[in-house]
């Protein structure tokens, strides 16, 4: 574990200006560590926030540009959507399951998440921000060109916020990271009379995720970037999938959702 000693995990959040496509987030990221007096050590972990990454890429669509197709149209008026949006929900999505007024429940790269992770939030006007391609690739780069100027080894996570089934309000997710092991395998270990566990595994990165997405915030905030000190984390290169088949995973196989929309 890249613990140091027995100090308490803490999370900084950092105040960035407004990104633009084409800004690098790197020099931005070490920039607002000098100004918070921050270093980044062994076994820390920055936290960005996918629309970050979505503005500097220019992943995001003007509505006016799109054309909704008729299936659009339906569902716009089934779940009080603007039917551009909505055509855009259907090409990014891997399936469209249904929903609830104003977000319809979609898969997307094995995540369960509304509107396929498209969001209008600090997008701009008339711009919605789409999840960037490669996540994976992008935190890995992220990581590498971080520890490059900190000459540390470190873990990059690249995060959003879905709603959890029967829960109120959001919560913070990983959807990529590089540099330390995201799921904990408890499965064979003992509880505290003894009983072996059986299928428990431990979504770090996830719960870590929502640390930082306490920081960041869904508003006006500005703080698109969050570092994790202290984690109880493993440093390693290994890749864990943090997502399940639809067959493993305890809602999509329990209420058996039929597509509305099959996959692309």
């Amino acid at each position: 574990m890249a613990r140091r000693g027995n100090l308490p995990l803490s999370t900084f959040g950092l105040n960035l200006p407004l990104i633009r496509e084409g800004d690098e987030l790197v020099p931005l990221i070490l920039s607002a560590l000098r100004e918070k007096g921050l270093t980044l050590f062994r076994g820390d972990i920055v936290v960005v926030a996918s629309k970050a990454l979505s503005a500097s890429m220019g992943s995001s669509v003007n509505l006016s540009s799109v054309k909704p197709s008729s299936k659009a149209h339906q569902l716009a008026r089934d779940y009080d959507l603007e039917p551009r949006f909505v055509e855009l929900v259907i090409r990014e999505a891997d399936e469209v399951f249904g929903g609830v007024s104003q977000a319809l429940l979609t898969l997307k790269g094995g995540n369960l998440i509304a509107n396929a992770g498209i969001d209008q939030k600090n997008a701009g006007r008339g711009l919605v921000a789409l999840w960037p391609r490669g996540l994976e690739r992008l935190a890995t780069k992220l990581r590498r060109q971080l520890e490059a100027s900190v000459k540390k080894r470190i873990g990059v996570m690249i995060i959003d916020s879905r709603t959890t089934p029967s829960r109120m309000g959001t919560t913070g997710f990983c959807l990529a990271a590089s540099g330390f092991e995201t799921v904990l395998d408890c499965r064979g270990e003992k509880d505290l009379f003894g009983r072996r566990l059986v299928i428990t595994r431990m979504a770090i990165a996830d719960d870590l995720a929502a640390v930082a997405h306490l920081l960041m915030g869904e508003g006006s905030q500005r703080n698109p970037i969050a570092i994790i000190k202290n984690a109880p984390i493993k440093l390693s290169l290994k890749k864990i999938p943090m997502t399940i088949s639809p067959s493993e995973c305890l809602f999509l196989r329990v209420f058996d959702p039929n597509p509305i929309l099959p996959s692309n």
